[in-house]
């Protein structure tokens, strides 16, 4: 993998974790397609992506921590994570009512230009 991308996929998680949205949005195309890991599906857009973690934040409060990054043959980034999911007072969770929970999980990443245009969720199992 370039070294640019690795420094982006750090970036984004750094930013992710710290709550900083628009740091993060400037990573992503405009009309990027986002994996919705709460509901299902995907979000399409810049402002989609701002609107669906704010939601998010605000009733969870999620933690990823790569631990694996690769490039596959077809230019697609992998990152493997472990994702850890609190309540807003940083207590683990217990009865989730949403699709988000403590687990590995494969981040898929397209990039196109140097921004990021489709962002996929997989569960390793």
């Amino acid at each position: 993998m370039s070294e640019a991308h690795t420094q982006l996929i750090k970036r984004i998680y750094d930013r992710f974790n710290a709550r900083d949205i628009d740091g993060v949005l400037t990573e992503l195309a405009d009309d990027v397609a986002w994996a919705n890991g709460m509901d299902g599906g995907h979000v399409h857009g810049r402002e989609a992506v701002r609107d669906y973690w704010t939601r998010q934040w605000a009733v969870i409060s999620p933690h990823v921590e790569p631990v694996a990054i690769q490039t596959k043959d077809d230019g697609v980034i992998t990152v493997e994570v472990i994702q850890s999911v609190f309540d807003l007072e940083g207590r683990p969770l217990t009865e989730q009512t949403h699709g988000l929970k403590d687990k590995t999980v494969l981040h898929i990443f397209r990039v196109e230009g140097g921004k990021i245009t489709r962002f996929d969720i997989k569960d390793t199992q």
